[in-house]
C-alpha cells in the first residue's frame, strides 16, 4: 500500500473511484479511512487516500503543488486517451500531454489538493 495526502478522504474517494475509475478496496468513513486499488491490477498496490490533517503534510503538498510536481505518478498504457477521457469527465489538466525521451506524460489536478501524473514509457 501506498498513501497520497488529501484535504478530504470522502470527496477523494468519490473522485478517484468515479472519475478515474479506481475501486474500492476499503472504507470506514467514521475513521476517514478510504482504500482504493486498480481496477486492471485488483491485486496490486492499495492507495491510502490519507487526510492531510498535520501541518507537515498539508506543507509537503503545497511545496510540491507550487513546484508543479505530482504527488504520484499513475503509468498508462496509453496517455492520450486517458487525457482525452478524463477531460470529457471535467478533468483540469495543466496542460497538453508531453513527449521526451522519458515516456509521454500529463499531469492533472485531483481536486483534493494535488497534482497527479499519467505517464506512458
Amino acid at each position: 500500500m501506498c498513501s497520497v495526502h488529501v484535504n478530504d478522504p470522502s470527496a477523494a474517494f468519490d473522485f478517484y473511484t468515479s472519475v478515474l475509475g479506481f475501486e474500492e478496496l476499503l472504507t470506514m468513513p467514521e475513521h476517514q479511512l478510504y482504500v482504493v486499488k486498480s481496477r486492471e491490477d485488483p491485486d496490486g498496490v492499495g492507495l491510502l487516500l490519507e487526510p492531510s490533517d498535520n501541518k507537515i503534510s498539508t506543507k509537503y503538498a503545497q511545496g510540491l503543488r507550487a513546484l508543479g510536481l505530482p504527488v504520484i505518478v499513475l503509468g498508462s498504457a496509453d496517455v492520450r486517451a486517458d487525457y482525452d477521457r478524463l477531460t470529457a469527465l471535467g478533468v483540469r489538466f495543466t496542460s497538453e500531454p508531453i513527449t521526451d525521451a522519458s515516456g509521454t506524460s500529463v499531469l492533472f489536478d485531483d481536486t483534493c489538493g494535488n497534482l497527479v501524473q499519467v505517464h506512458q514509457d
